[in-house]
């Protein structure tokens, strides 16, 4: 049996999940990396053998229970317990609230938030019966502060949120910490490749199309300017697994903690106006009435 304490993560061929993966590899954990397409695993392997490091990849689509089963029952038949849980996967479909079909919202949805609980209810009965167990739950800043063109995200990461605050309270008697991991914008390949949008998000003749578009431009512009790095998210990450008393959030990136210092600090009415100023001058202000 390994001595290093097991530790799954999901979702990580790339970004911030192939970082925190090798990261937490190199801290001493023996580290389960699962991912949907195991033949996208060559980046992550070549990451971990550049760091002198191993990780064992396996499959798992966490959309799927039979994936999720699978993975659990290999961990533990391979290192007879399991420290703990990392929830990264996720996905995102651009495009505000209208131009986004019903399909496109509950694949977010799907993946997000009930993908991550169905991992998280078969890990369950194996955290719970080691004391000081640890569930990390990937977050975001646009999981308290939302943001247009992002509604389908940000509404699968505020349920997280809310999830992650009623779990960590109920594992209180069994000695299992959750923790939320919050970054904002985080520099990553990953971040131009998932820019997938709705079907109908900047159509010619969309109603939103001009706002779409100006906001997509806009936000190209702040991720060429962000200095976060995945790495501080995966150190955040290792802080949640190793800390005597892990927080129950962690906010990574300067820009986020800003915001949700402001957002804390400030009376609801104020903050609400400063945001909706700054998403207004991202939208480009307001277009003709249709």
């Amino acid at each position: 049996m390994e001595n290093r304490k097991p530790v799954i993560i999901t979702g990580t061929s790339s970004g911030i999940g192939l970082t925190t993966a090798v990261h937490l590899a190199c801290k001493g954990f023996k580290v389960y990396a699962t991912m949907r397409d195991v033949n996208r695993r060559h980046a992550l392997e070549e990451e971990a053998r550049r760091h002198n490091v191993s990780v064992d990849v396996l499959p798992c689509d966490i959309t799927s229970q039979d994936d999720i089963t699978a993975v659990i029952e290999h961990v533990i038949a391979s290192s007879g317990r399991m420290y703990g849980l990392v929830n990264n996967a996720g996905i995102n479909i651009r495009g505000f609230f209208e131009d986004l079909s019903d399909r496109e919202m509950r694949a977010v949805l799907e993946t997000n938030l009930f993908g991550t609980m169905a991992v998280t209810r078969s890990a369950l009965p194996y955290l719970r019966s080691h004391r000081d167990s640890r569930i990390v739950i990937m977050s975001s800043s646009g999981g308290r502060i939302a943001s247009p063109a992002s509604s389908a995200y940000c509404t699968s990461k505020f349920a997280l949120e809310g999830f992650g605050e009623s779990l960590a309270q109920e594992m209180i008697p069994f000695g299992v910490h959750v923790s939320l991991v919050e970054p904002g914008l985080v520099a990553t390949d990953l971040f131009w490749r998932n820019r997938k949008a709705a079907q109908q998000s900047g159509q010619p003749e969309g109603v939103y199309s001009p706002w779409f578009h100006r906001l997509e431009r806009f936000t190209d512009a702040e991720v060429q300017t962000v200095k976060t790095p995945a790495t501080h998210v995966a150190e955040a990450v290792w802080r949640a697994l190793t800390a005597k008393r892990p927080r129950l959030r962690y906010v990574v990136g300067s820009r986020a903690k800003l915001l949700l210092c402001l957002r804390k600090r400030l009376p609801c009415a104020v903050f609400d106006s400063i945001w909706a100023a700054l998403v207004n001058r991202a939208m480009g202000g307001r277009s003709p009435v249709v």
